[in-house]
């Protein structure tokens, strides 16, 4: 299922928009909207998944001993791999 909508850009926009249609990189306005509309909202999925990572180190920081046991875990996790 979809939903219309109807929005109003600036005629500059809606040019360029209809550059990349003629120059085959959409197939129509509405596909250049909707990649537009995909690459906001995967932005600020990742925009929001900083934060968090943000909010976490700042909730409970890394320590010194966290830093030096990542060498140690990463060859671990290798030497158990079976090849």
């Amino acid at each position: 299922m979809s939903v219309q909508l109807v929005v109003r850009v600036p005629i500059s926009l809606m040019a360029s928009v209809d550059d990349l249609v003629a120059e085959g990189v959409f197939e129509s306005r509405s596909a250049a909207v909707r990649a537009g509309l995909e690459t906001v909202l995967d932005a600020e999925r990742r925009a929001a998944t900083g934060r968090a990572i943000v909010a976490g180190y700042t909730r409970l920081p890394q320590t010194d001993d966290d830093e030096l046991a990542s060498p140690d875990a990463a060859r671990a996790m290798i030497a158990e791999e079976p090849w």
